[in-house]
C-alpha cells in the first residue's frame, strides 16, 4: 500500500475523475477527504469508500470561495491532523462555446474561478503545513484543451487550463526546496458523466475517430496517473505535466 497513513484532499470528487481519484487513493489505504459543492454526490462517494473499509470524510465546499476552502481544510486537519496530498480536480464547463464573442462576461469569470482560482485557493491553504513538515504533493488537473491547438472547446476553459500549467510550474519552483512537489495531469477526452451529457452519440463517434488509441480514457486511467505523481516513484518530478490523451497530442 503506497499511501498508508497519508491524508488526501480531492476537490470536485463527487463524480467523474475526482471520484475515481478518491477511490484509487482509498484502495491504497489513504485517508481521503472528498470535497465537492454537490453534497449528495459527496455523501454517496464517502458511503462507497466506507463500505469498502476506507477512512473517508465528506466536505461540502465551494472551492472558488476562500472561506469555504479554509473551513474545508480546517475540518480535515481537525479530523486527521494534516493534509499530505492535494488533488486540485474541481473544474469543468457547462456548455461548449467555440465562438469567444458569445461568452458572457460573467461566465468567463465563473469558469476561470472554478478551474484556476480554485487551485490557487486550495494550494494556498495546504502549503504552509506541507512546507513545515517538509513533505507534500500537489497534483493539478489541467486538460488537453489547455495545451492548445488540438481541441476546440471554449476559450475560457482553455485559458483556465493553460493557466493551471503555468501555476503548476511556478508553484513547483516555490515549493521544491521544502520537499513539496507540484505536478499536473492533462487528460484528453474522458468518459465522465459530463462528457456523456454534452455530446450526442454521433458527436462521440466522430471524436473517437480522431483519437489514435481508438477510444476515450476511463476515469480510473487518469486516477492512476495522479497516484503515480503522488507516490515515491515520482519524488524527483516537479513542475511536470503528464499528457494522457491516447495520442491526440504528443509533446
Amino acid at each position: 500500500m503506497r499511501f498508508t497513513g497519508k491524508v488526501v484532499l480531492v476537490t470536485g470528487a463527487a463524480r467523474g475523475i475526482g471520484a475515481a481519484v478518491a477511490r484509487a487513493f482509498a484502495a491504497e489505504d489513504a485517508r481521503v477527504a472528498v470535497c465537492d459543492v454537490d453534497e449528495a454526490g459527496t455523501r454517496a462517494v464517502v458511503g462507497e469508500l466506507e463500505a469498502h473499509g476506507a477512512q473517508a470524510l465528506g466536505l461540502r465546499a465551494d472551492v472558488t470561495r476562500s472561506a469555504d476552502v479554509r473551513a474545508a481544510t480546517e475540518n480535515v486537519e481537525a479530523r486527521w491532523g494534516q493534509i499530505d496530498i492535494l488533488v486540485n480536480n474541481a473544474g469543468g464547463f457547462g456548455r461548449v462555446r467555440p465562438a469567444s464573442e458569445e461568452i458572457p462576461d460573467e461566465e468567463w469569470d465563473a469558469i476561470l474561478r472554478l478551474n484556476l482560482t480554485s487551485a490557487f485557493l486550495c494550494s494556498k491553504a495546504v502549503l504552509p503545513g506541507m512546507k513545515r513538515r517538509r513533505w507534500g504533493r500537489i497534483i493539478n488537473l489541467s486538460s488537453i484543451g489547455g495545451r492548445g491547438g488540438t481541441v476546440l472547446l471554449s476559450s475560457h476553459y482553455a485559458a483556465a487550463k493553460a493557466g493551471i500549467l503555468g501555476f503548476t510550474r511556478h508553484l513547483a519552483l516555490e515549493a521544491a526546496r521544502f520537499g513539496v512537489t507540484v505536478n499536473a495531469v492533462a487528460p484528453g477526452t474522458t468518459a465522465t458523466e459530463r462528457f456523456k451529457a454534452l455530446r450526442t452519440p454521433a458527436e462521440t463517434e466522430a471524436l473517437i475517430e480522431r483519437v489514435p488509441a481508438g477510444r476515450v480514457a476511463e476515469p480510473a486511467e487518469i486516477a492512476a496517473c495522479v497516484l503515480f505523481l503522488a507516490s515515491d516513484a515520482a519524488a524527483y518530478m516537479t513542475g511536470a505535466t503528464l499528457d494522457v490523451n491516447g495520442g491526440v497530442l504528443m509533446v
